[in-house]
């Protein structure tokens, strides 16, 4: 069994009247397989309302199904005793760092979830060190969150995360709010995390060129997914990805089109040297 693993997953939003009483539901999820394994690099696409973000929050047992089951690690998240354990080992970082950064300073921000766990203070520190090196934030230690941009912030919200030691880390859009800058160097430090540390990388995105480093792609339409494999498979349907109201990266789009204007072009371009590559053969 894969560190992350759902079977027939499903999740149903319910509205209840001025009652109590169940008014109307919808499907925000339903019947979605899953099997991640440990150290993987995945990414999760769709458009707004594809039931992305709750399949996030069901990787952290921040929502629990209404269908199926879903696994951390080999514990279901249905085990209302076992929360604290899985989401020790499934980290999450949201779309606003804001939302998720509570110390007045960077280093007390990123020692608060491991002191919750009760551990040592002189671990604490350790792993503060350790997490701020991995994401390139030692040198802000001492800084106030406030005085940061964008993409340092959601930097120390990943820090935080990862002094807690999880195997898996689930980002929700965690770019979505930043500039160009901003998220390569989010970016950057995921995949320092995934392919130095082993750490096990989710990440829910809406922007095609995050996705060309994955392992494997998961696209969702009306809560399920409608398509899964490596990156060039999936980019190497743009005419179906485009059904689905989603965009590929720029380079493969380029690609695509000079294909369909004749040129001898492999379809699922995925960077810019492929393609002029592909040009001068």
């Amino acid at each position: 069994m894969g560190i992350i693993k759902a079977k027939k997953l499903g999740f149903e939003y319910v509205k209840y009247d001025d009652n109590g009483n169940v008014q109307e539901g919808s499907h925000a999820i339903e019947s979605v397989d899953l099997d991640i394994k440990e150290g993987q690099f995945i990414a999760v696409l769709g458009h707004n309302g594809s039931g992305k973000s709750t399949l996030a929050k069901h990787m952290n047992a921040l929502l629990l199904p209404t269908e199926g089951t879903l696994w951390v690690d080999g514990t279901s998240t249905a085990e209302e005793e076992d929360l604290w354990k899985i989401r020790q080992k499934a980290g999450m970082v949201f779309q606003n760092p804001d939302n998720q950064i509570i110390g007045t300073v960077v280093e007390e921000d990123v020692g608060f979830g491991p002191e919750n766990m009760g551990v040592a203070t002189d671990d604490i520190w350790k792993r503060v060190d350790d997490s701020l090196a991995k994401v390139g934030m030692i040198s802000y230690r001492h800084h106030s969150p406030n005085k940061l941009s964008g993409g340092q912030k959601q930097r120390v919200a990943i820090a935080g995360v990862m002094a807690m030691h999880p195997r898996c880390i689930i980002l929700d859009e965690p770019t979505a709010m930043l500039d160009p800058n901003g998220r390569k160097e989010v970016l950057h430090a995921v995949r320092e995390l995934n392919e130095k540390e082993n750490v096990t990388v989710i990440l829910i995105t809406h922007y095609m060129e995050e996705v060309v480093y994955a392992d494997k792609v998961y696209v969702m339409d009306q809560g399920q997914i409608v398509m899964k494999g490596t990156p060039r498979e999936i980019f190497s349907q743009v005419e179906t990805l485009k059904k689905y109201r989603l965009d590929v990266p720029q380079v493969t789009l380029l690609a695509h089109e000079l294909k369909l204007a004749g040129a001898e072009i492999p379809e699922g371009i995925l960077t810019i040297e492929e393609l002029v590559n592909a040009i001068c053969q």
